[in-house]
């Protein structure tokens, strides 16, 4: 499925209203992504196709090394060779990373790689691991769902493994190219072959709640906001 047509059934639904939709379709409690994984930027919002990328926990033990040893072996092994990006050159306008991420501590996600996903025209990431520098994070203004917010760097500790693989994240499978939704609710994940019929149904409990919380703004003489219009 083209972004395009995506956006087009997408934009504007909250993680509610898909929510709602996937229930319609007998998807009970099918989808949620586990309640821990929460946006780091509070009112940011996604949606897009997922790219999905899993990493693993790392055998490297770094020597003992001098600061300036230690910087060439960062810079020139580590990240060139263990921890690399490979997926970041294969982003599609519109896509959310989704990264399976085990817990040890890491921030995986940063100020510098969530950057350079939106310089490629990613529309979010969605990790069960961690993001560190998280005040630049929110200054930059790229949605992150994260379960962690760590401190530590990589290196020794989490390498890539693949990407473009059916991934587990949250207690959910993620396949590439399913539609994932983001917003303050959460993280929703639905099954590409589902996603016209989700959001039909999602954009009718979205117009039927619209409608009528609208009549009580009315009644309570409030100027309509872009929640009701």
């Amino acid at each position: 499925m083209e972004f395009a047509e995506i956006e087009s059934l997408y934009t504007g639904l909250r993680v509610a209203d898909v929510r709602d939709g996937m229930d319609w379709i007998g998807l009970f409690s099918k989808g949620s992504v586990a309640r821990s994984i929460r946006p780091l930027i509070p009112g940011s919002a996604t949606f897009g196709p997922a790219l999905t990328v899993r990493g693993r926990g790392s055998q490297v033990q770094p020597e003992t090394m001098t600061p300036e040893e230690y910087t060439e072996w960062a810079r020139n092994y580590w990240y060139k060779k263990m921890h690399i990006e490979p997926y970041a050159e294969e982003i599609t306008p519109g896509d959310v990373l989704v990264f399976e991420s085990p817990d040890l501590g890491v921030g995986q996600l940063g100020s510098n790689n969530t950057l350079k996903f939106r310089t490629h025209g990613a529309n979010g990431a969605v990790t069960s691991g961690g993001c560190r520098d998280i005040d630049e994070v929110r200054l930059q203004g790229f949605p992150v769902f994260a379960q962690y917010i760590n401190q530590t760097m990589t290196q020794g500790r989490l390498e890539y493994d693949s990407h473009n693989i059916p991934v587990t994240v949250g207690n959910v499978l993620v396949r590439p190219g399913d539609i994932v939704v983001a917003d303050g609710d959460g993280v929703i994940v639905v099954p590409q072959q589902h996603a016209t019929e989700v959001a039909t149904y999602a954009r009718q409990e979205l117009e039927h709640d619209k409608d009528a919380r609208r009549k009580m703004y009315a009644e309570l003489g409030w100027e309509p906001d872009r929640s009701v219009l």
